[in-house]
């Protein structure tokens, strides 16, 4: 833990900023521009997504060509830091997007090879406890991010794109000072041979497609349902963001405890049946009262920590360390495919269900639900193979995993 704790700092601070704007949601697009479509609203949170899908992938290569991450991390953190302060001005709202575009591909930079660096750290076999803490970081920055977004920015939202950009810029400081690269073979394949390489290790593309799912729903999730809450339940910002937190807070608590549990228990099967017990969340959230949306957030909290983990996990295990950070950005890419397209695929629903005069919710939340039962029941084939291969009782299935490359 030693050697991935100044790491998980670092991603625990990236993720406040932008999740801080999770329940300004409403403030920060209509509240500044009058008169959005929905489709322009949602679109606050898939510009950010967009530039995170294109870096996800583009960042892990050159990373591993270079055989460093440092390198790539300390600008990409000063551009998110000035980005953010830029987004303070009431700049058109098409320029808003292209900074909001922008800020994705920093982000995602940086915590793409910042977990990277964290599994190059980890002593082998021991990948669970270091891509625990680091997942659990993650999801306890977006818990607070969440908390201090609805409080910092009640009375003037755009207070969050200052303090955001500020703590951006100290993290900065904070990654050349502390920040240490693990030796890294390097890696000189090209794009194709890269993409020739994942479809030979095929077993990647189970946690990218729960991954994508997963993110999608997390998407929906910051934009669509904090909608939602604002909307149609009637809560004000610092109630959207207890809400976020009553989800994340129980996620981040119980996502270290998760990677540990990776190191004795078979993470295919902790993934899978963590997707399956989240799905029900998701598609029961829709019908819980104002009053029971607390508990219902706290509970599926717990079960999505099942998943988070293991899919991390799963891609350390199976990729070989001169491609750890580009496997690390496959699984972000599909991850921000997938969190670009959940506020669209919230949007698109909501307007299909409208078009048919049929009430948006709680329908909308039993087609997103019912997406995280289905990829299970897609990929079960693979996952019984995978599950097979790994075996369900021995603490160390690197080998096993190896295996089913083949």
């Amino acid at each position: 833990m030693n050697r991935t704790w100044p790491i998980a700092l670092g991603i625990f601070l990236l993720m406040l900023p932008v999740t801080a704007m999770v329940p300004l949601l409403y403030a920060l697009t209509e509240g500044r521009y009058p008169g959005l479509s929905d489709l322009g609203r949602h679109l606050f949170m898939s510009a950010h997504m967009a530039g995170a899908l294109l870096f996800a992938v583009l960042a892990g290569l050159l990373s591993d060509r270079l055989g460093q991450r440092k390198r790539l991390i300390v600008p990409a953190l000063v551009v998110n830091g000035l980005v953010l302060l830029l987004m303070q001005w009431p700049w058109p709202y098409g320029i808003q997007l292209g900074l909001r575009f922008i800020e994705g591909c920093a982000h995602m930079t940086v915590l793409s090879l910042a977990m990277t660096l964290a599994a190059d750290r980890a002593r082998p076999g021991r990948e669970g406890g270091a891509m625990g803490l680091v997942g659990a970081a993650l999801s306890l920055g977006v818990a607070s991010g969440a908390v201090l977004g609805g409080r910092i920015g009640a009375e003037t939202p755009e207070a969050v794109f200052l303090w955001g950009g500020l703590v951006m810029l100290l993290v900065a400081l904070g990654a050349i000072l502390v920040l240490r690269d693990a030796p890294v073979a390097r890696a000189g394949e090209r794009l194709r041979e890269v993409l020739a390489l994942a479809l030979r290790q095929r077993s990647l593309l189970v946690p990218y497609a729960f991954t994508f799912v997963d993110r999608l729903t997390v998407g929906f999730i910051i934009s669509t349902v904090s909608l939602y809450f604002a909307t149609v339940i009637g809560f004000d910002p610092v109630r959207i963001g207890m809400v976020m937190a009553a989800f994340l807070l129980p996620f981040a608590v119980l996502t270290y405890p998760a990677g540990l549990l990776c190191q004795r228990w078979d993470p295919v099967f902790m993934m899978a049946g963590g997707s399956l017990l989240y799905g029900v969340f998701l598609a029961g959230l829709g019908f819980a009262g104002p009053g029971q949306v607390m508990a219902t957030m706290a509970l599926g909290g717990v079960v999505a920590a099942l998943m988070f983990a293991p899919s991390l996990v799963l891609v350390t295990r199976l990729a070989g360390p001169a491609q750890r950070a580009t496997a690390m950005g496959g699984f972000h890419l599909a991850g921000s495919l997938g969190f670009m397209l959940g506020p669209l695929v919230g949007v698109a629903g909501i307007s299909a269900l409208r078009a048919f005069d049929w009430p948006p919710y709680p329908a909308v939340f039993l087609l997103v639900g019912g997406l995280e039962i289905a990829v299970v029941l897609v990929f079960l084939p693979w996952l019984l193979r995978l599950h097979r291969a790994s075996g369900t009782r021995h603490p160390r299935v690197r080998d096993r995993l190896e295996r089913s490359r083949e």
